[in-house]
């Protein structure tokens, strides 16, 4: 099942797979939820490398650079800009970047109606491939510029329940899917477009729990777009 997020409309479109990490590739502001005919979700999990899961060791949230740091410079920090994606009924104070009200309907991992009001914890942000999890993945061995491009992408970012994704914790697939099983196929093909598109590995469980879960919807298409793979040089992480 294919949900459709913030009025988009899932395009029908010829298999061809995401590839490359170019910024003239990967341009486009589209989220995890917007499927663009990228090609099959299911196809593209055989083209990601096996490898086991490398150290947590070097870890902090400060090697992906400051949070919602506004790397597509439109004045609005990233958080903002999926919280105006992904609500319904948005309000604002102070111009048209800072949310303040919004509904998630549904919130895609538990299937419920979510109120979003600023400066109450109902609603997180979710990394959907989370950053502890691309660290062990290949991400400790980039150069700051692209963790920041990560951490900021929209197409590895959603708005949610924030109880329920704070049980997923930098779990990978073979760990944790949302609860709402009507969504399983798109979190998952969201998944395995942000690791293509970066270069992440997969652990052999991790790759089997995706193609178990895609195997349940073979047509399920590759998210595309989001920001390109590196911040500008004006962000700095540790």
């Amino acid at each position: 099942m294919t949900r459709l997020r913030g009025g988009v409309v899932t395009a029908v479109a010829t298999l061809v797979a995401v590839t490359g990490c170019t910024a003239e590739q990967d341009k486009g502001s589209a989220g995890p939820g917007e499927g663009k005919g990228g090609g099959a979700a299911l196809a593209a999990t055989d083209s990601l490398t096996v490898k086991g899961r490398a150290p947590k060791t070097g870890y902090s949230r400060e090697r992906f650079g400051t949070a919602w740091a506004d790397t597509d410079s439109n004045s609005c920090d990233t958080r903002d800009d999926i919280l105006k994606r992904d609500l319904k009924e948005v309000k604002f104070t102070g111009g048209t970047c800072k949310v303040t009200y919004g509904l998630l309907d549904p919130d895609p991992y538990s299937g419920k109606r979510i109120t979003y009001r600023r400066g109450r914890s109902q609603v997180d942000i979710d990394h959907v491939v989370a950053l502890s999890d691309a660290w062990q993945k290949g991400a400790k061995y980039w150069d700051p510029g692209k963790r920041i491009a990560l951490a900021n992408d929209p197409l590895n970012l959603l708005a949610v329940d924030a109880r329920t994704n704070r049980g997923k914790g930098d779990g990978d697939a073979a760990t944790w899917l949302p609860p709402d099983k009507a969504y399983r196929c798109e979190y998952v093909a969201a998944q395995v477009a942000v690791k293509k598109k970066y270069g992440l590995w997969v652990t052999a469980a991790e790759q089997s729990a995706m193609k178990k879960v895609l195997a349940g919807c073979p047509d399920q298409k590759l998210p595309t777009g989001g920001n390109p793979t590196r911040a500008p040089e004006r962000f700095r992480a540790r």
